[in-house]
This record gives C-alpha cells, sequence and structure tokens, in this order.
C-alpha cells in the first residue's frame, strides 16, 4: 500500500490538482490507516498477487487521511445516529476505471449495513467524485482541505444511504 497509495494519487489526480497540491496531499494526507486494518475494515484487491486496489470503511470518528493526519483517539460511531465512514479509496493507475473501485466499494457498503449502519459519508478527492456519483453518493458540501505546508486540497463531501 505505501506503493500504490502515491503512485495512485501521482496519476489519477494528474489534471485535477497541481503537482505541488499532490505531492503535498502525498506528505499530509494520504496513506494506510491502520486503525482501518485493526478494525478489519479494509479491503484490498490483487491480480495475480499483485496490489491493484485498496479501500476501506469506518466505525470510527475519522472521515478521511491516513496516520499522519491522527493526532487523538478515535472514538467510535454510533450506528443508529450516525454514517459509517468509506475511506483510504487507492487504485493502481493500470487498473484504473476497471470495476476495482466500484468492487470495493459495494463490499465496504455491504458490510457498513451488515454492520448496523444506514448510510455511508466520504470525503472524495475531484478524481474519484464520479466514482462515488456512479455508486449512488449525493454531495453534502465542498471545502479545501488544509495541510500543514500552507496549501490546500479541493475535496467533496459526500453520503449515501444504504
Amino acid at each position: 500500500m505505501r506503493e500504490l497509495i502515491p503512485l495512485s494519487v501521482r496519476v489519477l489526480s494528474r489534471g485535477f490538482y497541481s503537482d505541488a497540491q499532490i505531492e503535498s496531499a502525498i506528505r499530509h494526507i494520504f496513506g494506510p490507516d491502520t486503525q482501518l486494518i485493526a478494525d478489519r475494515t479494509y479491503f484490498v484487491a490483487a491480480v495475480r498477487g499483485v496490489l491493484v486496489g485498496c479501500g476501506g470503511w469506518g466505525r470510527r470518528r475519522t472521515l478521511f487521511g491516513g496516520d499522519q493526519m491522527k493526532t487523538a483517539e478515535d472514538p467510535l460511531l454510533d450506528p443508529k445516529a450516525e454514517p459509517a465512514r468509506v475511506r483510504a479509496f487507492f487504485v493502481h493507475p493500470d487498473w484504473a476505471r476497471r470495476g476495482i473501485g466500484g468492487a470495493i466499494l459495494e463490499a465496504c457498503a455491504n458490510a457498513a449495513r451488515d454492520a448496523g449502519f444506514g448510510r455511508v459519508e466520504l470525503v472524495a478527492t475531484l478524481p474519484g467524485e464520479p466514482l462515488y456519483r456512479t455508486f449512488g453518493f449525493d454531495v453534502l458540501e465542498r471545502f479545501e482541505a488544509a495541510m500543514p505546508d500552507g496549501r490546500t486540497l479541493p475535496v467533496v463531501r459526500m453520503i449515501r444511504t444504504l
């Protein structure tokens, strides 16, 4: 994942973000979230032993970002009142637009539903927004995610009923 994530971001974000925004986001936002892995809510897709995609869902409050963004405890959500989080989706550029992201997304939605959640929420990058719209997500808001170096990354908060 440490190789897939930067490759995915660098290639698939071209034309949506500047090179400076991409490199800053790789450093400050994008990366593995070991809590998702520990919670067993993270999925990977492999073809002939090669990692081609990954993504997960969370039952915790964190809405986006890898381990490098965490500064405090990450409490559990109340499935009756709060949406689960869809997080940390990355696809190998050679496998983009071939159903990998959609398959992982549906696995996440099904697992969140099975855990008692009625909705899922996420923060999409601009290149990811079309995928999530295709799978029934609606835009809640657009905002700029601030990074420690003063740069910002335009993103889209979205939600879907399960």
